[in-house]
């Protein structure tokens, strides 16, 4: 088991094919899957202009905007229209969606997971207090503000904008905020 961290500032930014943006890939599992047979995903996009998101059939998909004015969400069948204008606050809609993105003001960063439903399913928290996460195979812990002690297996401190994702063992972790505006991600996926 390996623990993998990363430093959100770190990653590489990959333009979008639309011009529309950029993504920093946190983790693509299996490692060398592509955009089309990845069981799971986990990026930082930078949705620069407006336009329409890429369909994944048979994907679920997680997005929580991170910082700026946010987005407009509006699928064409009107079974998507959703404001994520809300710091930290999760919303979960599936990759069959035709949605079409509308930016409110200015740019926005978005913290996005993609699951394969077929394979696996994902649970996205925003942990603000000291709390434990249960034991899961796969996971990712990524700190928005403030800093935080993690213990498992070892003692971890994440900075903001740091993270650590693992996968092929069973980790439970005792989280704890430095400071009282702490944040963290706390994602976790069940395989079927």
């Amino acid at each position: 088991m390996t623990l993998n961290r990363f430093n959100v500032h770190d990653l590489p930014a990959m333009p979008w094919k639309n011009g529309g943006g950029v993504t920093r890939e946190i983790v693509c599992q299996p490692l060398g899957a592509g955009m089309g047979d990845f069981d799971w995903r986990v990026s930082i996009a930078q949705i620069a202009s407006e336009g329409p998101f890429s369909i994944f059939p048979g994907v679920d998909r997680i997005i929580t905007l991170l910082n700026g004015g946010g987005v407009h969400l509006q699928s064409q069948d009107g079974q998507v229209d959703h404001l994520l204008n809300v710091p930290l606050a999760p919303f979960v809609f599936t990759g069959e969606d035709s949605i079409h993105a509308r930016l409110l003001t200015g740019n926005c960063h978005d913290f996005n997971v993609m699951t394969r439903r077929a394979v696996c399913s994902a649970s996205l928290k925003v942990i603000r207090s000291a709390c434990d996460v249960p034991a899961a195979s796969h996971g990712l812990l990524m700190a928005v503000e403030g800093s935080w002690q993690l213990q498992s297996t070892a003692e971890e401190t994440l900075m903001s904008q740091q993270g650590l994702w693992w996968t092929d063992a069973s980790l439970a972790w005792r989280l704890r905020p430095q400071s009282c505006d702490a944040a963290l991600l706390a994602l976790t996926l069940h395989f079927l």
